[in-house]
């Protein structure tokens, strides 16, 4: 993919900022951020079926799809199923996080790195690593749990798997997995939960 198309989807990945951002700024209560993100993922999947089997042929999909895309999910869908997921499990100071790695760490991973399927350079994860990190603790969870689901964040990005031809991608496990080990730490670890 092109250096300028890989800026445009991570400019339109930072643009999803906008829905944490509605809560952290209570401009929405965290029941509405819920049903924005429904109602989103639903969109996402009528577009996508339009897509898929109907045939859309809009420039912007050629544009900010990958080629792995063209016939599977989109990561525009697969991040909006994300970030619902995340709401709808957890609580706020898990699920808005989890968002925020997604929507602000991963770009910054992907213009760092070299966007190709597969592990990511070291110093990318580092950095990576470093956003996730200082995003969870920003928002006040203990030291531990900051760091586990920073963690988790930091793998979700780092690697692609490819299931059955199908590439997993980070657009959902980034805050799927992030959520999921933050509730943990926190239910589980005495020193996390501190």
């Amino acid at each position: 993919m092109p250096l300028h198309s890989e800026v445009k989807r991570r400019l339109v990945h930072v643009s999803g900022t906008g829905y944490p951002a509605l809560y952290l700024l209570d401009l929405a209560s965290y029941e509405q951020l819920r049903l924005l993100l429904v109602a989103s993922s639903a969109g996402a999947i009528v577009l996508e079926a339009v897509r898929l089997f109907v045939g859309l042929d809009w420039r912007i999909f050629d544009e900010l799809t990958r080629e792995y895309e063209q016939d599977n999910l989109a990561g525009y869908a697969l991040y909006m199923f994300g970030m619902t997921a995340a709401v709808l499990a957890f609580e706020p100071r898990i699920a808005i996080p989890a968002m925020l790695m997604l929507t602000i760490a991963d770009p910054v991973s992907g213009l760092a790195g070299s966007g190709e399927l597969g592990v990511k350079a070291t110093h990318t994860l580092l950095l990576t690593f470093g956003v996730c990190l200082l995003i969870t603790s920003l928002s006040g969870l203990p030291l531990v749990t900051a760091a586990l689901g920073a963690l988790a964040a930091t793998l979700a990005d780092g690697m692609k798997p490819i299931v059955a031809g199908y590439v997993i991608d980070d657009n959902l496990t980034i805050p799927v997995g992030s959520a999921v080990v933050m509730y943990l730490a926190l239910r589980y670890l005495p020193t996390a939960a501190a």
